[in-house]
């Protein structure tokens, strides 16, 4: 990453496709290629070509969306930060030995802020399902 860039690094999404969706999400709406490019440069030399082979790479795996604009094409997310983050989590405990033990370890690594937050999207679930 280049000085002065921040991003919040999203599992599952190589460096610069994790840039390109930190990008996208922030701008909450469909950007073309130029849009993207002309951000990232703003933090490092990047060409067009390699902005626009990830971001179809990123079309081709079903994260992001296209739709004609003209002569290019508009790009958005499939799914929010939030959403994706959730279907990364929910593979992981897929992929876990024993999902209450990952669920205890998980626990256990958070914050009270954190468990606070937990509590409270638990209980507006079960009210949800239990249809009140």
């Amino acid at each position: 990453m280049a000085h002065g860039e921040e991003v919040r690094r999203v599992r599952g999404f190589g460096e610069l496709e994790a840039v390109i969706m930190d990008r996208l999400w922030a701008r909450g709406e469909p950007a073309t290629v130029r849009e993207v490019l002309t951000d990232l440069r703003q933090h490092r030399e990047i060409a067009y070509t390699t902005v626009l082979t990830v971001m179809e790479n990123l079309h081709k795996k079903g994260v992001l969306r296209r739709e004609p604009a003209g002569r290019a094409n508009r790009y958005v997310p499939m799914k929010s930060r939030e959403q994706y983050v959730a279907q990364m989590m929910g593979q992981a405990l897929e992929d876990s030995g024993d999902r209450a033990e990952a669920l205890m370890h998980f626990v256990g690594r958070m914050t009270l802020d954190d468990a606070a937050a937990l509590r409270s999207a638990l209980s507006a679930y079960e009210r949800k399902i239990a249809g009140r």
